[in-house]
């Protein structure tokens, strides 16, 4: 993930962009990850971990019906929380992150392991959708971490 983060941070520095994140079941690995990269304030804006749905009501301006619709893990709530993030941070590249690390926590329809993965850069947008199939949390958040800075190289080319 260290040499993942790094190049990231590289080819951030090298298009003079700014990028900012907003984590839910990732907890700040994303931020972490990036900021342990010397040279990374010249690129990371913010890093806002909106664990619960209250915060990213009260700070990313999710909107209830959104949550209350599709739950907090959902396409539609992470589209909200990249959108959002991006109008507050006003940086060239923001990424949202909302799932299920579990072990607990799963209903039938959002297994463990579901996560979403929302980028905006500019007026491109995209959400992606993810199964991680490993049920230890640690991998799970690993494993959406690294899935959310290669969607970052690739809309850096």
């Amino acid at each position: 993930m260290k040499k993942l983060s790094q190049k990231v941070v590289k080819i951030l520095i090298e298009k003079k962009l700014k990028v900012s994140f907003a984590e839910s079941c990732t907890g700040g690995l994303l931020s972490n990850a990036i900021t342990s990269i010397s040279g990374s304030s010249k690129v990371f804006t913010m890093g806002l971990v909106t664990y619960s749905n209250q915060s990213k009501i009260n700070i990313l301006k999710v909107q209830k019906n959104i949550i209350r619709k599709y739950g907090s893990v959902s396409y539609e709530t992470c589209l909200a929380m990249v959108k959002n993030l991006n109008k507050i941070s006003k940086t060239n590249i923001s990424v949202s992150i909302t799932g299920i690390a579990g072990p607990k926590g799963s209903v039938k329809k959002k297994p463990v392991g579901l996560v979403f993965i929302g980028i905006k850069k500019g007026n491109k947008t995209l959400v992606k959708k993810h199964l991680f199939k490993n049920k230890k949390r640690t991998l799970i958040q690993r494993a959406a971490v690294i899935e959310a800075l290669n969607l970052i190289l690739s809309f850096l080319k």
